[in-house]
């Protein structure tokens, strides 16, 4: 599952490949920001960790992993 992740007062949004589900990513960001001072933590493909404090976060998109395509595009029937 990808995730982007738009954060306030940063141009660019952070990008995380991860395994949970989108619910369960929904879920850790509605617990970290029912919590003072709570941080968003999502945990990557690889084991490494982004953290972002909850209150900063300005958006999340959660989208299904994209297929690699293989080749110059060639479709075959």
């Amino acid at each position: 599952m990808q995730v982007r992740i738009g954060v306030q007062f940063v141009p660019k949004e952070l990008v995380v490949e991860t395994r949970l589900t989108a619910d369960e990513v929904q879920g850790l960001l509605a617990g970290a920001l029912a919590e003072t001072g709570g941080v968003f933590v999502l945990e990557d493909r690889k084991g490494g960790r982004m953290v972002v404090p909850a209150a900063h976060v300005a958006y999340l998109e959660i989208g299904e992993d994209e297929g690699h395509s293989v080749g110059f595009g060639t479709t075959y029937s």
